[in-house]
């Protein structure tokens, strides 16, 4: 039960960290302004690590390479204390912890994949709703790289947009995808 409860912490709290670092390259990589309250928050819950591994990591073509690494880096945390809790490997730390990078790697790209399917699913109710919210502008932004493919394959039909449609069903194909990547190479349950 104690074990169940530490990965309970322990697992929502490197979720929410991976999500705010992979939040913050997603938002350099579309080149968005972080002067809105979602920018602010971002800065705010991310700022004391992102700085100091900026001096380590620099960025590769525009990209934030030190938020990404660190999105990563809590998941391989989290995996990594999981196995030492859970014991799943005893005295085979030096595999296990390889074994814990590449999940955590599987793990990074998922969290981008649903950061990703947020963004699309939130531009389009904005659109819909309320085109000229304070945060739209934000959050097309964010989707535009992901729909601006799609919008090329598929003009609007009848003056709707059915390309956020499409992007989501790639999402999810991705997400099958690396679900199954996931359960062939893990041995245990963990997020």
């Amino acid at each position: 039960m104690l074990a169940q409860l530490l990965d309970l912490v322990l697992g929502s709290l490197s979720g929410f960290l991976s999500f705010a670092f992979l939040a913050r390259f997603a938002m350099q990589w579309a080149r968005v302004s972080f002067r809105n309250p979602v920018g602010r928050f971002v800065i705010a819950v991310t700022d004391w690590a992102v700085r100091p591994a900026r001096k380590l990591v620099p960025g590769l073509f525009g990209l934030d390479l030190a938020s990404f690494l660190l999105a990563w880096s809590m998941q391989w945390l989290y995996l990594a204390l999981l196995i030492g809790i859970t014991g799943a490997y005893a005295g085979a730390i030096a595999p296990a912890m390889g074994f814990a990078a590449g999940v955590a790697l599987l793990a990074t790209v998922r969290l981008g994949i649903y950061l990703a399917m947020g963004v699309v699913i939130v531009a389009a109710l904005l659109s819909w709703i309320n085109p000229y919210a304070p945060l739209a502008p934000l959050f097309n932004q964010l989707a535009a790289p992901l729909l601006r493919p799609m919008q090329r394959l598929l003009p609007p039909i009848g003056g709707l947009d059915l390309s956020p449609l499409f992007v989501l069903l790639l999402l999810q194909a991705l997400l099958i995808v690396l679900g199954y990547l996931r359960l062939s190479v893990l041995p245990f349950s963990a997020s």
